[in-house]
């Protein structure tokens, strides 16, 4: 990872904030994209295109993946790649929420080396590089030490809590609770604010890139759903569900869920 990776990131993510807080959430323009992936507004638009911009002319080199871009093959053949969500919790945005989130992370050869995920407008800047720690505002970030899953409280969304998804049914008596934006769950875990985090549909790799470098260098435990490290730029850009946490919360989580 080139030295000023994590700094490029950085900018560009203020940046990006700048551009999202000239759009009233509410009355930005939105609509739906094809096949039920969700809404888009057309400060998503305006985000990706001022990321890509200064991003691939700072690295012309690296690949590009974003939520926002239609997909190229291009990508596969890079060493370096940057993995971008303009938005990451575009209906919070659009109800004028404040918890959603700008990421963007380098993955060099399937590893991320260095991640952002930005909070506009809680001013919160998560931010890592490979083998420098992971902080908030220049504060280090330390994941939660429990022990106890019972009495953790655990970032989830609704379908995770099915009987189906656990051992024998038995559903873990924790704690959930649950933030619109990916990006913004895996931070939070790795601040030490929540004990642990699963997702257990397929994650695409935009939601995730940042937030896994982020816990990785917090001193958290982030596998797929199967306990198998996440790898990056995959020709189709999705990763196997995702737990998260402290190491025991995380192996407890693990050991709970049903096999796959």
């Amino acid at each position: 990872m080139p030295a000023t990776d994590l700094e490029l990131l950085i900018d560009a993510a203020r940046a990006a904030g700048k551009v999202a807080l000239g759009y009233t959430g509410p009355q930005a323009r939105r609509w739906d994209k094809p096949d039920g992936a969700g809404p888009v507004t057309e400060a998503d638009l305006a985000v990706n295109d001022l990321l890509h911009d200064t991003l691939r002319t700072a690295r012309p080199d690296y690949g590009w993946l974003s939520e926002e871009t239609e997909d190229s093959v291009d990508r596969l053949s890079r060493e370096r790649v940057f993995i971008v969500d303009p938005i990451d919790g575009t209906r919070s945005f659009a109800e004028g929420s404040s918890t959603w989130a700008h990421a963007i992370a380098v993955a060099e050869r399937g590893v991320v080396t260095a991640g952002v995920v930005y909070l506009p407008k809680r001013d919160l800047m998560y931010v890592a590089a490979t083998g420098q720690g992971a902080t908030v505002n220049g504060k280090p970030l330390k994941p939660s030490q429990t022990g106890d899953l019972e009495s953790s409280e655990i970032l989830a969304n609704r379908p995770s809590m099915a009987e189906a998804n656990w051992r024998d049914g038995k559903i873990p008596g924790f704690t959930r609770a649950y933030r619109p934006s990916l990006a913004y769950r895996m931070a939070t875990v790795a601040e030490g604010r929540f004990d642990g985090m699963i997702t257990l549909h397929p994650c695409w790799e935009w939601d995730i890139a940042a937030g896994e470098l982020i816990l990785r260098e917090a001193g958290a435990l982030c596998t797929d759903k199967t306990g198998a490290t996440p790898i990056f730029n995959n020709a189709h850009p999705t990763i196997n569900g995702l737990v998260a946490g402290g190491r025991e919360i995380h192996s407890l989580l693990r050991a709970g869920l049903r096999p796959s």
